[in-house]
């Protein structure tokens, strides 16, 4: 209803400072709107309800996201969430956005076949991939089904489950500073993903970057080539909808499954080698990249003599650049080291933006103050030093790791001191909570 009238008032010319003030949104508010505007809305062509016909969880959790998403766009343009601005929600569109929903409450278990899980509503359903360790976990009390979501990805049907899971408790840290063998630093780039080095100076590994989309290119090409020349949703000049060809659906199911396994591959990749760091090194010094700000375009260089051109910005180069930065996933790889850490007892130090890691001489301390990115040998003007640009970034984070680890500073992110609160144990293989919808504050959905 406050939205409604604000929209009334600027349909009227009233300006945005003289509009009645927005009120703050909560999951019951939006909920009870719903219940009275569902016979209205979820009405089909011959004038039944169609409503009924679905979960209501399938409503339930469309409201809490949008009080989720009302909350982070209040809470943005006050001034009270970090990060840049967030827009005000808009409508899905259908084909675009991924088709999902969450089961909170009713029936959700593993069944002891190991490839079935009985959804509410649904029933039991058969499962591709094996649910052996979760339902181990399960029957052993140490952890939980708190709630199921169901989406549509890539021509499958995906079901996940989020879990209340009590872990074995990690390394504990050694009292004092680490030793200097258990300190790595690892520079993440993308023509060597990884190179983990110790503070003393030796390279201790260095994983090249797989590049899984360089090599599916060539099919992804062809195959959105052949697409083009088929009978799509939009006739050629894109003005007017049409029937889709069954051609042109079975293209697109082949590019679905190619960028499904592109997606496998790379998630398979990033898994196994932050696992394997974070159990064998106690602590792990890395960089805070501003993966998004790496992959800006170029901006634009007006031609002086030439008012109204403009002169090549080297935009084309920087678009390898990009889709390089993008298969990478380094952001992925440091979200997932951050939690890992905390698993399996080490300790993630993460240096500085500004931290001038690649800049910066690992034999006397010395920094450039510009280093070109075509420079993969660093060449210290100071003590003369040369060694891989890689290897030399690697370095400095290990000693900036093991110094923010010393005793006199204590200062780093993560650490086997934090302990996963215990989960109490569920009925058989079911659900052990059922959803506190009520509980959630204001303008948040959980």
């Amino acid at each position: 209803a406050n939205l409604d009238q604000r929209s009334a008032e600027r349909s009227y010319g009233i300006a945005e400072q003289q509009l009645t003030p927005v009120l703050s949104w909560s999951f019951q508010e939006l909920r009870n709107r719903w219940n009275q505007l569902k016979h209205q809305v979820a009405v089909g062509g011959d004038g039944c309800p169609w409503w009924q016909d679905n979960s209501k969880e399938a409503y339930a959790n469309a409201v809490a996201n949008l009080a989720e998403a009302l909350g982070n766009w209040d809470a943005s343009r006050t001034g009270k969430r970090a990060g840049p601005p967030m827009g005000f929600p808009r409508f899905k569109r259908r084909g675009k956005a991924v088709s999902k929903f969450t089961f909170t409450t009713g029936a959700i278990r593993v069944e002891p076949s190991r490839h079935h899980v009985t959804l509410p509503v649904l029933g039991t359903i058969h499962t591709h991939e094996s649910t052996r360790k979760l339902g181990r976990r399960i029957e052993s009390g140490t952890a939980q089904i708190l709630k199921a979501t169901v989406r549509f990805e890539r021509g499958r049907w995906l079901v996940s489950f989020t879990c209340a899971v009590r872990r074995a408790e990690g390394r504990q840290s050694t009292a004092g500073a680490p030793d200097a063998a258990a300190v790595v630093g690892i520079d993440a780039g993308v023509t060597d993903l990884l190179v983990v080095a110790s503070a003393d100076g030796t390279e201790i590994a260095r994983h090249s970057a797989p590049r899984e989309l360089k090599r599916a290119l060539r099919k992804l090409r062809a195959l959105q080539r052949k697409a083009a020349r088929q009978r799509g949703p939009w006739n050629a000049a894109g003005q007017h909808k049409q029937d889709a060809s069954r051609g042109w659906e079975s293209t697109q199911a082949q590019i679905s499954r190619a960028h499904a396994r592109l997606a496998n591959l790379r998630a398979d990749r990033i898994h196994k080698l932050t696992t394997s760091l974070a159990k064998t090194h106690q602590v792990i010094g890395g960089e805070t990249l501003a993966v998004k700000n790496m992959m800006r375009r170029p901006k634009p260089k007006p031609d002086p003599d030439n008012p109204g051109a403009f002169l090549p910005n080297g935009a084309a180069a920087k678009s390898g650049l990009n889709r390089a930065l993008a298969d990478a996933g380094l952001g992925e790889m440091f979200r997932q080291l951050d939690y890992k850490t905390r698993w399996y007892g080490s300790y993630l130090v993460k240096a500085d933006r500004w931290f001038a890691s690649s800049k910066m001489c690992s034999g006397c301390g010395a920094v450039k103050t510009k280093l070109h990115l075509a420079e993969r040998v660093y060449h210290c003007e100071h003590c003369g030093l040369e060694i891989d640009r890689d290897r030399n970034a690697a370095i400095n984070l290990a000693r900036h790791a093991l110094k923010a680890t010393a005793p006199s500073t204590g200062v780093v992110t993560g650490g086997a001191d934090r302990k996963t609160k215990p989960s109490g144990a569920a009925g058989g293989s079911e659900t052990g909570t059922v959803s506190q919808r009520s509980a959630r504050p204001k303008g948040r959905a959980a």
